[in-house]
Formats: C-alpha cells, sequence, structure tokens
C-alpha cells in the first residue's frame, strides 16, 4: 500500500486515533527542507461543520502552533506543529518524589500554559488539556501540548479552568506540609472556583508567594517543631479547627 498525501504536502506516518467522523494522523511535511513532523485533525459528518465554525476562531497570536486548515475532499483538516515531552500521567502521580520547589515550578509552567488558551475556543482549550495532551519537556523545563483536539460537548470557559485545575492538582497533590495558604488554594482548586483561566492564574499568581513563604519558614524550624507543626496541622484538618502552625 502507498503512503497518504494529503494536499501533496503532508505525508502520513502513523494513524494516532481512530473515531467515528473523527481522526488524528502525525505526518510530515514534505514541502519544508527539514520535513518537520505535524498533527493532522480529520472532521468528518456532522463534525465537519461545527470543528470548521470551532477552528475558525483559533488565531495564530493564540496559537503559534496552529497551521491552519483545508477541506480535503470532503474532510476538514486543522494542522498543528507536533509538540514534544512527557505526558503529565508519566511524572506526577501517587507516591512521586518531586521536590516542593520543582512542584511550585512546574505548577507555574502549567498554569502559564493554561492561560495561554484563554483567548482559544473552549473545545480547543479543553482539549489541549486533557492528560494526554499535556506535555512536560523537562529539559527545556517547559509545558507543551499535543493538539489532538477530540471532538468534546457543551465546553466553555469554567470547563477550561476545571479542567486546568485537575492538572494542577496533580503537581501539587495535597500533603500536610501545605500551610495554611497553600491548603486554601488547594482547596478552591478542588472546589472549582474559578469561572475562567485568567481568574486562576490570577489567584495561583496571588497565593504564589505566600506559599513559597511559607514552605521556606516550615525548612527552617528544627525537627521538633517541624514535627509539631505537622501533628497540629494533621489534628486540625481531621477536626476542621485550629492547631499548631
Amino acid at each position: 500500500m502507498g503512503s497518504l498525501l494529503i494536499r501533496e504536502r503532508y505525508k502520513v506516518v502513523r494513524v494516532i486515533a481512530l473515531e467515528p467522523d473523527y481522526a488524528l494522523l502525525e505526518a510530515v511535511d514534505i514541502s519544508e527542507r527539514e520535513t518537520p513532523s505535524c498533527l493532522l485533525n480529520l472532521y468528518e459528518g456532522q463534525l465537519l461543520h461545527r470543528y470548521a465554525r470551532i477552528c475558525t476562531g483559533i488565531k495564530k497570536e493564540d496559537c503559534p502552533a496552529f497551521r491552519g486548515m483545508f477541506l480535503e475532499q470532503g474532510t476538514l483538516v486543522a494542522a498543528f506543529d507536533r509538540g514534544s515531552g512527557e505526558g503529565i500521567d508519566s511524572l506526577f502521580y501517587r507516591g512521586d518524589r518531586w521536590e516542593w520547589r520543582d512542584r511550585l515550578e512546574y505548577a507555574e509552567f502549567m498554569l502559564h500554559r493554561a492561560l495561554s488558551f484563554a483567548n482559544l475556543p473552549p473545545e480547543v482549550g479543553c482539549a489541549a488539556l486533557l492528560s494526554e495532551n499535556v506535555l512536560f519537556d523537562l529539559p527545556n523545563r517547559r509545558v507543551n501540548t499535543r493538539w489532538m483536539l477530540k471532538p468534546m460537548e457543551d465546553m466553555n470557559p469554567r470547563e477550561t479552568a476545571l479542567l486546568a485545575a485537575d492538572q494542577v492538582r496533580k503537581i501539587l497533590p495535597p500533603s500536610v506540609k501545605a500551610g495554611p495558604e497553600e491548603q486554601r488554594f488547594l482547596d478552591q482548586l478542588a472546589g472549582g472556583e474559578f469561572p475562567n483561566v485568567v481568574a486562576l492564574y490570577g489567584r495561583w499568581r496571588e497565593a504564589r508567594a505566600a506559599i513559597l513563604a511559607e514552605r521556606e519558614a516550615f525548612e527552617e524550624k528544627n525537627f521538633i517543631r517541624r514535627g509539631l507543626i505537622l501533628l497540629g496541622r494533621t489534628i486540625r484538618r481531621s477536626v476542621g479547627r485550629g492547631g499548631l502552625g
């Protein structure tokens, strides 16, 4: 079987996802000298007109990875640069060993990435924040996106913020070492209090300095004092009232 060539430009390398009226293909752009990899989202049937309208709302300044969209023999194709990195679920999980400073840094990267989706259609921003699309480029200390825009129904800015909060909660899991401000922020994430990613990022910028100060102050205390603080926090959180710390 010969290679599939779309628009005499994109040579298909593999099929990543295949669903009714949707597919995601990895391809190389043979029109460019270095033939960089890219991702092609294909929509047909009832999805075609809906995603034509959605993708029309993607501006290059808001999404530099967007290569554009076109019709190919009755199929809508939305092309994006291919992101790289390790999936968030393979890096941040129960029992992982990240230091708290690294967690704060990567939470910042994650939320800054989510903020960059603020002006994108919610169906695009929400899809980009699914776990399978959140990629961490550890050597360059950044968060990238795999632009697999699977069909999503009834998305809105609040849903974008909820998905971003879910990813941050993986990076900043509950911890007895979390001080009052950190715990307050974690509770807000869990409670879904943010109407959009702009509000979420704004709250994080308010909380980050206080969280950093709490963590540093805890580290400076001696072994006995740290133990008492942890005991007090454990009691306070279990009974819902004040304690040491």
